[in-house]
């Protein structure tokens, strides 16, 4: 009778102990009071260590521009300023990005929508990982640029070939990171997911995708990555008037007419362009997914 007592009373020592313990899980769980960072700290970490950076790239490409002293080599960071007002004050500057970018965004698109299910495909049906798996990783190695050739062959000097080398050169890099991503998902969603009736098409839509989203974003972002060189590769080798003049065309335009600060525009443009994408689109979408799990605490 006293060790049944005894029992009963350490049970209950035990579940005012668990319940103390979750009762504080719960209460850093709460999200504190969202206070506003101030204007001074962000410019100051976010905002201070871009500009320095590039100051300290203009300067050292200033002295390296005195020290070659040979316009046909290397031009100063003034000239390509000057290259670049010029081709603002004659509508032709936004005309160049814009070029490229509808073409890189469009592909990129296609690239996602053809990416996805294979990925998923890929990652769930094990005879189709065993034949297509080692081709993807194969694929994705592959230079870009080996591409242009067959395509230019196949389809002719048209956006359809610029689509199709974007396509190549993406394709693999979506599908991979998303079988990455499948392949990090803990058993135990999956088997919470079949015990709650999400089997089947639910299953893969509501517990697999939302748990394979950071390496599915890693896969999308690398997939841009390969898009735009793609693009850039294909407008370089395959260029036609017809076309229109995108970034890759006026890199290559400038080696042709050996104007180095046309060639220095044409780079820093697809630099530009490269930081601008990852800023606008991927960081946001990488920092949403990131909060969504409790890895970045929202300031």
């Amino acid at each position: 009778m006293a060790s049944t007592e005894t029992k009963t009373t350490v049970t209950k020592a035990v579940t005012a102990e668990l319940a103390g313990v979750e009762a504080g899980l719960d209460a850093l769980d709460v999200m504190a009071p969202t206070v506003r960072t101030p204007f001074r700290r962000t410019f100051i970490d976010k905002i201070l260590p871009p500009i320095l950076a590039t100051l300290l790239l203009l300067i050292v490409w200033q002295i390296t521009f005195k020290i070659v002293d040979d316009p046909t080599k290397l031009v100063s960071p003034v000239d390509v300023w000057r290259t670049l007002q010029d081709a603002w004050l004659e509508g032709k500057l936004l005309g160049y990005i814009w070029t490229s970018v509808s073409r890189g965004l469009l592909g990129f698109l296609f690239a996602l929508a053809i990416g996805t299910p294979l990925g998923l495909l890929v990652a769930r049906v094990k005879f189709v990982r065993a034949a297509i798996g080692p081709i993807l990783s194969g694929l994705q190695s592959l230079p870009s640029v080996a591409w242009v050739p067959p395509a230019v062959l196949w389809l002719g000097l048209n956006n359809s070939m610029m689509y199709a080398v974007i396509l190549l050169g993406a394709v693999p890099s979506i599908a991979n990171g998303l079988v990455s991503g499948v392949d990090q998902v803990p058993p135990l969603f999956l088997r919470a997911g079949r015990t709650m009736g999400a089997t089947g098409l639910k299953g893969t839509v509501y517990i697999t995708l939302p748990a394979a989203l950071p390496g599915y974003v890693a896969g999308l972002k690398q997939g841009w990555a390969f898009s735009w060189r793609s693009l850039m590769a294909a407008e370089i080798i395959a260029s036609f008037p017809d076309l229109g003049v995108g970034l890759g065309q006026l890199l290559e335009n400038g080696r042709n007419a050996s104007d180095m600060s046309m060639v220095f525009e044409a780079i820093l443009l697809i630099l530009f362009v490269g930081i601008a994408i990852d800023l606008l689109i991927f960081s946001p979408l990488e920092r949403w997914v990131l909060r969504s799990r409790g890895l970045l605490v929202k300031s």
